[in-house]
C-alpha cells in the first residue's frame, strides 16, 4: 500500500499485516546493532539467510535482522519466535546446526544457552534469563521484534496508532495527557517535557521548531544509538505528535557524525514515513504537515547542550549561550524550539496510545515511566538495561548485571556520564530516579551507569574524567576552560606522588568556582567526579598524599609489582611481558626487574595463580 490518507485506511492496513504477522511463520531474529555487527552479525545473519534457503525453509521461516537486544555482553544475540528461544555468542559456522535442529525440529542446542556466570544454570527462554526478566522493556522491547528498515513490521505491532489517535485527540488534549504523564526529559535534566511543550506552544511566532537531541557523547553511553538503529520509527512518531502539539512543521534529529549505522536507518525510516504519509502535508488527511531532516554532528560534546546544538544546526561553531532567554521561546534561528532527546520521544507514543494513569503505574510519583541505561564497567553482564523508575542500584547491578565479575567486591558506581557522581557501595539501596541521584551527588544523566570494582583507583576515576572534560569544553568561559585543565592538572599531581593536603584543599575551593562560574551544564557539572569522589573516597586521596601510596594499585608512580612465592614458573607472564624484564627458569619462581618494569599490569592480569602483588 502506498500513502495513507486518513487514520481508518491505517487502522486497516494495520489489522491486514498483524494476520499476515500471526498466521505466517517462526522467525529468526538476528540482532545486527553495533555491539552484535561488532561480534560478527552480518556475517550470521548471512549465514542464515544461505542456511534457510538451502534447506528449502524459505516458506516456513522469516529470517529478520533486528536492531540491539540489549545483552551486548553475549553477543552475536539470535532470538527464535514463537518460542523465544535465545541463543548467546553465535558464530557463521553454528547455523547450519542451528537450523537443521533448532529451527526445523525444535531441539534446544544447550551448548548455545546462556549460562549464568554464578550459579551456572542455563536458561532457553529470553524472559527466563535474569538480565532480561528483571527489566521492563517499554522501549527497547520492540527491537527484538522488528526489522527498523521495514516500516510494515513497526505498524503492524500498532505503530503511527498514538499518531492517529493524537490528530483525533487535538493538540490540547495531547497536551494535557503529556502534562498528566509527567513525561521528564531523559536527556539529562528531567525537565518535565510537558512544560517545555506548553511554554514553546504559546509562544507567539510564526514559525517553530522540533528537535530531536541524538547528540550522545558520554563516554561508554549508546542507548540512544541503539534505539535509533532499532526502533527509528517510535522516535519519528514522538516527534511529529510534539509537532502537531506545538504547532511545528519543520524538525531536525540531530545525530552523531560516529553514528553511521543509526543515521543510515533513520534515513530509510523518515523516507518510508513520507510515503506512508506519516511526514509531509496533509498527515493521515488531516491538513497537519510536518517532516524532519537529519544534521549530522562533528563529535563535539558539548554540542549536546541545547543552545550548542541549535548553534551548530545554524552552521556556526557549537557554543552555548546565555539561558535568559529560553530556547522554547527563542531557540533555532530565533524562533520557538521544542528540544528532546531520543528516549523522550520515544516514549511519546506510548503515552498517547496507553494513557497517562498506564504511563504513571510505572516508576515512581515524581519520575514515571522507565529508564534506559548503559550498564557497563566491572559487571558481569553489560549492555543496554531498561528499568522502572525507582529501581534501586543494587537490583540494577546485581540482579539484573549479575554482579562483579570472579566474585570481586563492588566498589563504586558512576551515574550520569563524565559529569556524574561516583556513588560507593553504601548508597547501594537508594532508587534510581531523577532526584535522589541529585540529592546523593550524583545525577541521572542521559543513563550512563559505570560499575567499578576494588582494583580501581578513584583519584584515577577522576583524573580521567577531568581529562575528558577538559578537551571537551569549547573554551567559551574562562572559569570552564581554564578550571577543568587545572583540576586535572591537580588531580595529576595527587596520582604521581606529587600532591599535598594543601593540593585537596585547592582542589575543592576550585570545584567550587568551576561549578559556580560556568555558563553551561558541562561546566557547573563537570566537578562532579572529583567531588564525589572526595566526599566518599577522601581516604584514598590521603593515601596518595600522605602515604605516596596507591590502595588499588592503579597509579603507576606509586606502584610496584612482585611476584610472590605463589610463582609456579609457568612462563606465561615472562612471555607476555611487553618489555621482556620478568625472567626465571620453567617451573622456578619468577623475578621481575623493577627498574625497567614499565607497570603496564599484564603480569598481573595473566597469571593463573594470583602470584603477582602489587605494593
Amino acid at each position: 500500500m502506498g500513502k495513507i490518507g486518513s487514520p481508518k485506511e491505517l487502522q486497516s492496513y494495520r489489522e491486514g499485516l498483524a494476520k499476515k504477522r500471526s498466521d505466517s511463520k517462526k522467525v529468526v531474529a538476528v540482532c545486527c546493532g553495533t555491539g552484535c555487527n561488532a561480534s560478527g552479525a552480518r556475517k550470521v545473519a548471512a549465514a542464515f539467510a544461505e542456511e534457510i534457503e538451502k534447506q528449502g525453509l524459505g516458506k516456513q521461516v522469516e529470517l529478520r535482522p533486528t536492531g540491539c537486544h540489549g545483552f551486548c555482553e553475549r553477543g552475536t544475540l539470535v532470538l527464535m519466535h514463537p518460542e523465544e528461544t535465545l541463543y548467546q555468542r553465535v558464530k557463521p559456522e553454528d547455523v547450519p546446526e542451528i537450523v537443521t535442529k533448532t529451527v526445523a525440529k525444535g531441539e534446544v542446542l544447550e551448548k548455545h544457552l546462556y549460562d549464568d556466570p554464578v550459579t551456572g544454570e542455563k536458561h532457553v527462554k529470553e524472559q527466563e534469563i535474569p538480565f532480561y526478566k528483571h527489566q521492563n522493556r517499554q522501549i527497547l522491547g520492540k527491537n527484538g521484534a522488528i526489522d527498523p528498515t521495514k516500516i510494515d513490521d513497526y505498524i503492524a505491532l500498532g505503530g503511527y496508532g498514538a499518531l492517529a489517535k493524537a490528530l483525533a485527540m487535538g493538540p490540547e488534549r495531547v497536551l494535557d495527557e503529556v502534562k498528566r504523564a509527567n513525561v521528564r526529559g531523559r536527556g539529562g535534566g528531567g525537565f518535565p517535557a510537558g512544560r517545555k511543550w506548553e511554554t514553546c506552544r504559546n509562544a507567539k511566532a510564526d514559525k517553530r521548531y522540533v528537535i530531536c537531541n541524538a547528540d550522545e557523547g558520554d563516554p561508554g553511553a549508546f542507548m540512544d544509538r541503539s534505539v535509533l538503529e532499532g526502533n527509528p520509527h517510535a522516535v519519528i512518531e514522538g516527534m511529529i505528535i510534539g509537532a502537531y502539539t506545538v504547532g511545528s512543521d519543520e524538525g531536525y534529529v540531530y545525530v552523531r557524525h560516529e553514528y553511521p549505522l543509526a543515521v543510515e536507518r533513520l534515513g530509510i525510516a523518515l523516507e518510508q514515513a513520507r510515503e506512508k504519509g506519516f511526514l509531509g502535508k496533509d498527515i493521515l488527511g488531516t491538513g497537519f504537515s510536518f517532516d524532519v531532516k537529519i544534521n549530522r554532528g562533528g563529535g563535539a560534546f558539548v554540542c549536546g547542550e541545547s543552545t550548542a546544538l541549535m548553534t551548530s544546526i545554524e552552521g556556526k561553531v557549537g557554543e552555548p549561550r546565555a539561558k535568559h532567554i529560553h530556547t522554547v521561546v527563542a531557540g533555532l534561528w530565533g524562533k520557538p524550539t521544542n528540544l528532546n532527546n531520543v528516549e523522550t520521544w520515544a516514549n511519546i507514543p506510548l503515552v498517547i496510545d496507553k494513557g497517562a494513569d498506564w504511563y504513571t503505574s510505572i516508576g515512581t510519583k515524581g519520575s514515571p515511566g522507565t529508564k534506559i541505561f548503559s550498564l557497563v564497567g566491572k559487571v558481569n553482564n553489560t549492555g543496554l538495561v531498561e528499568a522502572p523508575m525507582g529501581m534501586t542500584l543494587r537490583q540494577i547491578i546485581f540482579d539484573i548485571g549479575g554482579g562483579i565479575p570472579k566474585g570481586g567486591k563492588f566498589k563504586a558506581v558512576q551515574t550520569g556520564g563524565p559529569s556524574g557522581g561516583c556513588l560507593p557501595a553504601e548508597k547501594l539501596d537508594i532508587p534510581v530516579d531523577f532526584d535522589t541521584l541529585v540529592e546523593q551527588g550524583s545525577m541521572m544523566g542521559s543513563g550512563g551507569m559505570i560499575v567499578m570494582d576494588d582494583k580501581t583507583c578513584m583519584v584515577d576515576v577522576a583524573k580521567y574524567f577531568l581529562n575528558f572534560l577538559k578537551f571537551e569544553s569549547c573554551g567559551k568561559c574562562t572559569t570552564c576552560r581554564e578550571g577543568t585543565r587545572r583540576l586535572h592538572e591537580l588531580v595529576t599531581e595527587i596520582t604521581e606522588g606529587r600532591g599535598t593536603l594543601e593540593t585537596i584543599a585547592l582542589i575543592e575551593e576550585l570545584a567550587e568556582t568551576v561549578k559556580e562560574g560556568s555558563l553551561c551544564a558541562l561546566g557547573t557539572t563537570a566537578v562532579n567526579p572529583v567531588r564525589s569522589t572526595l566526599e566518599f573516597f577522601r581516604e584514598e586521596y590521603l593515601a596518595h598524599v600522605k602515604e605516596k601510596r596507591c590502595p588499588a594499585g592503579v597509579c603507576k608512580a606509586l606502584i610496584t609489582y612482585e611476584i610472590t612465592d605463589a610463582c609456579t614458573g609457568c612462563m606465561v607472564c615472562a612471555k607476555r611481558c611487553p618489555e621482556g624484564v620478568i625472567k626465571g627458569e620453567k617451573k622456578m619462581k619468577h623475578v621481575i626487574d623493577t627498574k625497567k618494569c614499565i607497570k603496564c599490569g599484564i603480569c598481573r592480569d595473566v597469571c593463573k595463580f594470583e602470584a603477582v602483588r602489587v605494593f
